[in-house]
């Protein structure tokens, strides 16, 4: 219930495959404070609103995403607003059209179909559309293949997106396993570029390569802390931590694992680590000044929180929305203390307030969950509240958000 999350994001930069990124339409909360909890995919989750175009070699430069491909700018604004069946309705339009013309659209147009299937918990849809490709590595999906097209250009033309979706898209039909092997192996391919990449001394794509590593090992680290396999997520979180120890927001969730384990202690250290980052003004620009605030106060009240001390947490989290009133995390956490306090009447004004105020940011299904349990316990007609509630969802929500969490 109590969540503490920071979604990794994909960190592509413009080289040459084109991809979309993901709508902040429905921001998961990715890691418990009583009992850590990393949401399944979280990686489904990542808030981006920005499409960007990579590739393998020295970048080249479009004025618009329409010139890199078709229609494209139309595409991306939709996924901004998660208008995902609009876009479907759009890449069935442009190839009944036969508006795609070069075999990178093609794949860049399947990217966000499926993209848009799995946000519209269509993943067996999305699974046959990924089956109907070939070998991504195949001679088939390469430039060189297309001299007539692409004239002096090299290198793979399948989206970082479509290999990362063939990975996480088996998780969403309850193939865990057959996810996380897949993800295992991208990390593996991604791994080979980057020496690939080193030995050619391309220093701007090694960089790039390097940050998917680090994306694919935070979508692993997503998994392995989702089913509470504490072992492995440490493993991953001091290897991630020695790759970037400035990250106040990797040593947060390692300090949170180790509540999980009881070592209270252990991570009251952690997060005094994270404060005297704040104070001495060390960053690696991943926050802003009072991103970092609310951050040092979530863990503050964290503590606060597995010690049951919940008056002490709720200010606490107090300051945080002070500073931030689009801070959902500690919108929710305080609504959830006030409940244990057994105020549900402050508690439901609390998110009520948030759903108000900040709609973009305060509709998420988990926040949605806590407050249709608070419903329950407050209100004899909890059954018109929350039909009231899922009303007012069905007009305002984007596509992909499960008004199911309403239980009406």
């Amino acid at each position: 219930m109590f969540t503490e999350s920071s979604p990794a994001m994909d960190p592509d930069l413009p080289e040459s495959e084109t991809r979309p990124e993901f709508n902040p339409s429905s921001t998961d909360s990715s890691a418990m404070a009583e009992s850590t909890d990393a949401g399944e995919p979280m990686a489904f989750e990542l808030a981006s609103s920005q499409v960007t175009s990579v590739a393998d070699l020295p970048p080249e430069r479009f004025n618009s995403l329409d010139e890199l491909t078709h229609d494209l700018g139309s595409l991306h604004e939709l996924s901004t607003r998660g208008s995902w069946q609009a876009i479907l309705e759009k890449i069935s339009q442009a190839r009944a059209l036969f508006l795609l013309t070069k075999p990178h659209e093609h794949l860049t147009y399947l990217t966000y179909q499926v993209m848009a299937l799995a946000k519209l918990r269509r993943s067996d849809e999305a699974a046959h559309e990924l089956n109907s490709l070939h070998d991504f590595d195949g001679t088939h999906y390469r430039y060189e293949s297309f001299p007539e097209i692409y004239p002096n250009r090299r290198g793979s033309m399948v989206p970082f997106s479509l290999r990362w979706l063939y990975a996480l898209i088996p998780t969403k039909l309850g193939n865990r396993q057959e996810g996380l092997d897949r993800l295992y192996v991208l990390l593996d391919f991604v791994r080979d570029r980057i020496r690939e990449k080193e030995s050619q001394s391309l220093e701007s794509s090694v960089e790039l390569w390097k940050k998917r590593e680090t994306f694919v090992m935070n979508c692993l680290l997503g998994f392995h802390l989702g089913h509470k396999e504490f072992g492995v997520s440490l493993d991953l979180m001091k290897e991630l931590i020695n790759r970037d120890p400035l990250d106040p927001v990797l040593i947060s969730k390692l300090g949170s694992v180790q509540m999980q384990f009881g070592d209270v202690e252990g991570a009251k250290t952690t997060f005094d680590r994270v404060e005297k980052m704040l104070n001495e003004g060390i960053s690696n620009g991943l926050l802003n000044e009072i991103q970092f605030n609310n951050l040092v106060g979530r863990n503050k009240a964290l503590v606060y929180v597995v010690a049951k001390d919940y008056v002490s947490a709720v200010r606490e989290y107090d300051k945080c929305i002070e500073r931030d009133n689009s801070d959902i995390i500690a919108v929710n956490n305080k609504a959830l203390c006030l409940m244990y306090l057994r105020d549900l009447s402050d508690a439901i004004k609390v998110m009520e307030s948030a759903l108000e105020r900040v709609p973009t940011a305060a509709l998420n299904e988990s926040l949605v969950v806590n407050l249709c349990s608070m419903y329950e316990l407050a209100y004899v007609n909890h059954t018109d509240v929350k039909r009231t509630l899922n009303n007012w969802i069905a007009r305002v929500a984007p596509d992909d958000f499960d008004s199911s969490c309403t239980r009406v």
